[in-house]
């Protein structure tokens, strides 16, 4: 996985605008809303919502969150990682920030209503960019801030035959040969066909 920070990407999710915030609650159970008030700080993202919503309450139980934006250019960007309360004593200056930015917050809180809003903060986060839109497809991995790198997709184990039967069933021709196969992962959908196909269960998920 690649290590280094993509401004790029997250350019890329501002000009989506408004993004999708995935959260559990307390049963488990997975929730989705779309969010608009968004500030862009180099690599960290603060975002704006109401104290007394689920989203607010979800974030500070738990902390786990993901933001999912889509290009017409067909690009998937997902963001992963633990989303931090701002402390109190920079609430208003960040709340501030995203009500100039986003002058329609006035119309949604607006003179002293604006009290219940809560900014919180996400910049220790994994990146995943997936581009449908070339041939073969791109997929590419970003780690930003303390967030552990991810491993995600397929490889091919030493117990390979070297049949190339994996090879000819890849959709993207993702599969190079060598002892084992080896499996592009820039350029791998992660549909599993190669590893539903090898004749040794020699391919297995990470």
């Amino acid at each position: 996985m690649n290590t280094w920070i993509s401004k790029p990407a997250l350019k890329k999710l501002s000009y989506v605008g408004v993004l999708d915030f995935a959260t559990v609650d307390e049963s488990g159970a997975p929730q989705v809303r779309n969010i608009s008030a968004i500030h862009y700080e180099g690599t960290s993202l603060y975002f704006l919502t109401a104290r007394g919503k689920y989203f607010a309450s979800q974030l500070k139980n738990d902390g786990r969150v993901q933001v999912l934006g889509y290009t017409k250019y067909k690009e998937t960007i997902r963001l992963s990682g633990r989303a931090e309360e701002v402390p109190e004593d920079a609430q208003v200056k960040w709340r501030n920030v995203l009500y100039q930015e986003q002058p329609y917050l006035e119309n949604v809180y607006p003179g002293e209503t604006k009290n219940i809003d809560t900014i919180f903060l996400l910049q220790d986060y994994t990146i995943e960019y997936f581009c449908l839109s070339t041939r073969p497809i791109t997929r590419e991995y970003f780690v930003v801030g303390n967030a552990e790198s991810l491993k995600k997709g397929y490889h091919i184990m030493e117990n390979c035959i070297g049949c190339s039967t994996c090879q000819a069933v890849c959709p993207q021709d993702a599969i190079r040969p060598g002892t084992p196969f080896v499996i592009d992962e820039s350029h791998c959908l992660q549909c599993g066909n190669c590893a539903e196909n090898c004749p040794v269960e020699a391919i297995e998920r990470y």
